[in-house]
């Protein structure tokens, strides 16, 4: 087991510094100079050369790039061009709306899609069924900013129930702070909801075609009984490696959602900051995000063999 995570690790320490030369690399190709911006077109040469030597930017790109590398490894982020505060702080601020954000929309998710996934397993090859695959391929197919608008069309404008938008910030109270996130929790669930739904009900399929459920079905056990405490159990694996990547797609993909929303998270900030140039913060933010997908994903490979006893066998044989 201990070989298994040492490989694991050295795996995701190589996937992250190709990620970060990839990051690097894309984002020193796009046009524009931040100097050049920060100070307009209209500046100098000179007042630019300056602001770029000021900026660091004249370096040249290995050593910018060891530089930028070297800080992340200490917990130095760097310092935004823009604000001219280190990103750091940029981060910690953002993430205080980004990361409940996240979290509201996964636990929305699962809530809905599990016991719908579980019912839909439970009435194969009927029309109820059938219907709640097609809704779900709807929900696969309409973008959640379509949801965005709907649910504030409905909910803030019709209704009147919560902010169609903007954050009040948690000193305000812990209420008004998830009223506010209400809106593009449900627009960022219900698309993963519709993917979590029919991979929990192919999962379910899949094992309970398995010669153990046979088996437990000739032992007299009820229907229910047979789901919830043989199947579900055994189905939880690639159920759980989608609601890990979806976590991280939710953290990392809200972009449109908290532009729509006018939301101050880590979307929007990136948003911001490749609309002023301000690299080293889409940098790191995106490495940041970069990360957390990876460093999910490496938790969810862990609790394999917490769930499924087979797996953590032959994990201990093959280090053996």
């Amino acid at each position: 087991m201990i070989h298994y995570l040492a490989k694991k690790l050295i795996f995701t320490a190589l996937t992250l510094w190709v990620a970060s030369m990839v990051i690097f690399a894309l984002l020193e190709i796009v046009p524009g100079d931040p100097a050049q911006l920060m100070l307009g077109f209209n500046a100098s040469a000179d007042a630019v050369a300056q602001l770029r030597q000021q900026l660091g930017l004249d370096l040249p790109l290995p050593v910018r790039y060891f530089t930028w590398i070297s800080g992340l490894l200490v917990g130095d982020f760097g310092v935004s061009y823009t604000y001219s505060v280190p990103v750091s702080e940029l981060i910690g601020e953002r993430l205080w709306v980004s990361l409940p954000l996240a979290f509201l929309a996964l636990v929305l998710s699962t809530a809905i899609a599990i016991p719908v996934g579980i019912f839909s397993a439970s009435r194969h090859g009927t029309r109820t069924d059938t219907s709640i695959m097609a809704f779900t391929q709807l929900g696969i197919a309409i973008p959640n900013f379509w949801f965005a608008l709907l649910t504030v069309y409905i909910f803030a404008i019709w209704l009147q129930l919560v902010p169609a938008g903007g954050f009040p910030g948690w000193e305000d109270g812990l209420v008004k702070g998830l009223k506010s996130l209400i809106l593009p929790a449900i627009a960022l669930a219900l698309p993963q909801a519709a993917i979590l739904s029919r991979v929990t009900r192919s999962a379910l399929l899949d094992v309970m075609g398995e010669d153990y459920i046979r088996t437990a079905r000739a032992k007299g056990l009820s229907a229910r009984s047979v789901l919830w405490q043989h199947a579900l159990r055994n189905a939880l694996i690639p159920v759980l490696t989608i609601m890990g990547l979806q976590f991280a797609f939710l953290l990392a993909g809200t972009i449109i959602i908290e532009n729509v929303f006018y939301l101050p998270g880590l979307g929007r900030l990136i948003f911001q900051a490749i609309t002023q140039r301000d690299l080293i913060v889409v940098e790191s933010v995106v490495i940041l995000l970069v990360a957390t997908v990876i460093l999910i994903n490496l938790l969810v490979d862990l609790t394999y063999a917490v769930v499924d006893p087979r797996l953590r066998h032959s994990v201990g044989r093959s280090t053996t």
